[in-house]
């Protein structure tokens, strides 16, 4: 059987890259993108090659990286055109094959492998896709090649910025076996601790393994991850589906100050309800449950949820069942440093709303026509069209 011919394509610095294009004097600078550029709760998103050689790193505190890079320029997120340029490169992608599915917004796996009479070997399309993104976008990509998707991610992660690393079956075990365990896709930092202290440093160490003290370890994904460490992970390459529904909605914040009121809770939570509602009224959806996320000035994290009574997706509502359970399970021994919410439980609008004995829906309708309201002027006039007196502050 001919062997599958898989890419992986990764945006090198993402975020910085993109963001650096409009700011090409600070190519050679050291350069930060940072959330809560304002805020003392900060951290850093995404860095150019020049912030990676004084070794600053993604998900770190500004205060940190400005530690290690008293002169690291920090520059705020723009996500509406990272996602402009993210859909950009998948429709570059999409001149060589249809079966694209993205990893994150800037990494994608390509088969191509029925894409060769028309365009070469794996390595060709690589370096064709790279070209054309440098040519098109001014960004950088990196690019496995490999016969199966694990490799060609591993691939993509070898060499950067701006290179084609191919995994063949017959150069992988010469590549990829000398390899820390930790690089292969799917393994964490706890993975990495267990396998340590059973003796199992390397992919190679992890391809010799017993299969029993590997599930012993890891139950059956134990096994799954010696099958990858071999090179025989089977797993399709599977473009979005056009009806894919997600299962739950969130949204959190990390405000420039502590939180240590109630009411500014309730505001809060309100202001991300009706992102939440938009998204769910948008794709049909309801919830069934509400789960609220905490982080206090310890860095302590609680997350807990609860059922809600009918199935709803107007943002009062959401809001209100996540007040309930912050009520009930925050003691206030700390101030917060960020709070979120979560639609889950998700179900289609074809849901069945619970009634109660006198016949009575125990949805609230008029809530639900205020909410319909809201969702339309915001869809007409755009999202700060119309705002909830509680939610300005």
């Amino acid at each position: 059987m001919k062997d599958r011919i898989i890419l992986h394509c990764d945006l090198n610095n993402f975020f910085a890259s993109v963001s650096l294009l409009e700011r090409p004097e600070l190519k050679e600078t050291p350069v930060a993108v940072c959330g809560s550029v304002e805020a003392r709760h900060g951290i850093v998103l995404a860095k150019n090659e020049a912030a990676k050689k004084y070794g600053v790193k993604t998900a770190e505190a500004v205060w940190e990286a400005k530690k290690k890079c008293p002169d690291l320029v920090i520059l705020p997120p723009d996500y509406e055109k990272y996602h402009a340029f993210s859909l950009a490169a998948r429709e570059i992608y999409a001149r060589y094959t249809d079966l694209i599915e993205p990893f994150g917004i800037d990494e994608c796996w390509l088969d191509v492998t029925g894409s060769t009479l028309l365009f070469g070997s794996g390595e060709e399309i690589a370096d064709k896709i790279r070209n054309d993104i440098k040519r098109e976008l001014g960004v950088t990509i990196s690019v496995g090649v490999s016969f199966n998707k694990v490799f060609a991610k591993l691939g993509s992660d070898m060499k950067k910025p701006d290179a084609i690393t191919v995994i063949s079956r017959e150069n992988f075990k010469k590549k990829v076996w000398p390899l820390p365990a930790g690089d292969l896709l799917f393994i964490g930092k706890h993975t990495v601790e267990k396998l340590n202290g059973s003796g199992v440093f390397t992919v190679g160490d992890l391809s010799l393994c017993d299969d029993d003290m590997l599930r012993r370890l890891f139950g059956k994904n134990g096994l799954l991850l010696k099958k990858y460490a071999l090179g025989l992970d089977d797993s399709p390459v599977c473009p979005p589906d056009e009806n894919y529904k997600p299962k739950s909605v969130g949204r959190s914040t990390t405000p420039d100050h502590d939180i240590t009121d109630r009411g500014e809770v309730w505001r809060i939570y309100l202001k991300l309800a009706e992102q939440i509602s938009d998204e769910l009224r948008q794709t049909g959806l309801y919830a069934t449950g509400v789960q609220i996320h905490t982080r206090d000035t310890s860095l302590n994290i609680k997350e807990v949820a609860r059922a809600t009574a009918v199935p709803v997706n107007s943002a009062l509502l959401i809001a209100k069942y996540g007040m309930e359970l912050f009520d009930k399970t925050y003691r206030w021994n700390l101030p917060l440093r960020s709070v979120g919410i979560r639609a889950i439980n998700l179900k289609g609008d074809n849901v069945a709303v619970q009634e109660d004995l006198f016949g009575l829906s125990l949805k609230d309708e008029k809530i639900e026509k205020v909410e319909d309201s809201l969702f339309d002027l915001r869809n007409r006039f755009g999202k700060s069209s119309i705002k909830r007196g509680r939610t300005i502050f």
